[in-house]
C-alpha cells in the first residue's frame, strides 16, 4: 500500500492492481465478494477479511479431503487383510456400502 501512496499515478496503479487481484482471485476460484472492492489503498481491510475467510474454507475443504483419503486408505488395508465383509468395512469405516465394492473393485486390478 505505501508504494502504491507514494507513486504519482496512484490511483491508476491501484486500478489496475485492484482489477488485476480481482481477476486472478476469481481464476482461483475463490469464493469471495469482491463486487464492492474497488481500491486496494481504501478497500484493505475488507479485502485482508475476504480473504482471511475464503483462506479458511480452503483450510477446511483440505482438512475434509484429507480425512476422506485416510478413510479410505483404511478400508483399503481393511479390504487387504480379508477378514471383514463390504458391510463391515463400511461400518467401521463410515464410508457407503458402494464405495467399500468400489474400493474393491479397484484393488483388484
Amino acid at each position: 500500500m505505501a508504494i502504491i501512496q507514494a507513486d504519482p499515478h496512484k490511483e491508476r496503479i491501484d486500478k489496475i492492481i485492484t482489477r488485476w487481484l480481482k481477476r486472478h482471485l476469481q481464476r482461483l476460484g475463490a469464493e469471495v465478494n469482491l463486487n464492492q472492492l474497488n481500491s486496494l489503498v481504501e478497500d484493505k481491510d475488507m479485502l485482508a477479511e475476504n480473504l482471511e475467510n475464503w483462506a479458511q474454507q480452503e483450510r477446511q475443504v483440505g482438512i475434509q479431503e484429507g480425512e476422506k483419503l485416510g478413510i479410505e486408505k483404511t478400508a483399503r488395508n481393511l479390504l487387504k487383510l480379508g477378514v471383514l465383509s463390504d458391510e463391515q468395512i463400511a461400518e467401521a469405516t463410515g464410508l457407503a456400502l458402494d464405495e467399500v465394492a468400489k474400493l474393491r473393485t479397484e484393488g483388484k486390478r
